[in-house]
């Protein structure tokens, strides 16, 4: 079945973007990655994403993520409704977005990676792409992937949170609980012993007490 399980490497395709050609792994380089898919050009909702998308632009790349785009049209097209996300933000209406879009028209890509939405199709009948969000790691493997119908707009504040979440875990020995936000207590892996633990979390690590009387709701806040 075409589509990316988590930890897949990411492939390694050649598109053509509103900023010149590239080759997928190149353009990741050593940074994090963040590739967001879009139906089509000059939709409601999806210039309202790609508006919020470009305002957190700014975020992303203090966290070493790079974005990129797709839609089903081409380079010509992507260009020209770039000025009307721009327009949509109050900013002048230019060409250029702070992140690429690739042009996927065959809906090769769309395919390949398994991101068509088979109850939302276009005027001819043809499926649409659906909202997909795939972060890949430095490593070029997947780390998370969302997966939103064509008629639902995503949370990109969520997706930044999400992105914190994940380089936190990628590096210490910590979960992130429901509704964590950057700074809130973290949670240490059940896997992690209660001496190494407090070894490694010289802020403390805190247990909730439950009926059961198992301990494995240890929190600590969060390490630097």
């Amino acid at each position: 079945m075409p589509g990316l399980l988590l930890g897949d490497e990411a492939p390694d395709f050649e598109a053509d973007t509103t900023q010149g050609r590239i080759r997928f792994h190149d353009f990741l380089g050593d940074s994090w990655g963040i590739l967001f898919s879009h139906p089509r050009d000059f939709t409601p909702v999806c210039t309202t994403e790609l508006g919020r998308a470009a305002k957190l632009a700014p975020e992303f790349s203090k966290r070493n993520v790079k974005m990129i785009a797709l839609s089903i049209d081409s380079v010509p097209d992507h260009l020209a409704w770039s000025k009307d996300i721009n327009a949509y933000n109050g900013d002048q209406p230019v060409e250029k977005l702070p992140f690429p879009i690739i042009a996927d028209k065959n809906r090769e890509l769309a395919v390949k990676l398994g991101m068509l939405d088979p109850d939302e199709r276009d005027k001819d009948g043809m499926p649409l792409t659906a909202r997909v969000v795939f972060i890949f790691g430095p490593d070029k493997k997947l780390k998370l992937s969302i997966l939103y119908p064509a008629t639902t707009g995503r949370n990109f504040d969520e997706i930044l949170r999400v992105v914190d979440s994940l380089q936190l875990t990628a590096y210490k020995k910590v979960a992130t609980p429901v509704d964590w936000k950057c700074g809130d207590s973290v949670m240490v892996v059940p896997t992690l012993p209660d001496e190494e633990a407090k070894k490694l979390f010289p802020k403390g690590v805190f247990t909730k007490d439950l009926p059961s009387g198992k301990k494995y709701l240890r929190y600590t806040p969060q390490p630097e």
